[in-house]
């Protein structure tokens, strides 16, 4: 019994259950378990410890993980690239197309 409680399924067992007890917290308050993750909005803590393991346990995630971390520090503006041609206004309805010469 000793060495199935330290073991690899005894900690996935762990993690699946702190998986349903943080997503009914979740549900009944709209909050996270941890002070500094008090949003509405966002990962879960169950969510980024799963990610972890999964890391753990396939390499090829950790590749997936840091590639989630770089995109999240940069920038994606408008401006950059290409000049813009043409840009569609959602909020007034409206379409701007310039068709480019030849």
């Amino acid at each position: 019994m000793t060495v199935w409680l330290m073991s690899f399924p005894a900690f996935a067992c762990a993690l699946a259950l702190f998986a349903v007890v943080e997503s009914v917290w979740r549900w009944f308050t709209g909050l996270g378990l941890l002070p500094w993750l008090r949003r509405r909005t966002g990962r879960s803590l169950s969510n980024i410890a799963f990610d972890e393991f999964t890391a753990v346990v396939n390499g090829n995630k950790t590749v997936e993980l840091e590639q989630r971390r770089v995109e999240l520090l940069r920038r994606d503006d408008e401006s950059d690239g290409a000049p813009p041609r043409s840009r569609v206004d959602l909020a007034e309805g409206t379409a701007f197309i310039v068709v480019p010469r030849r």
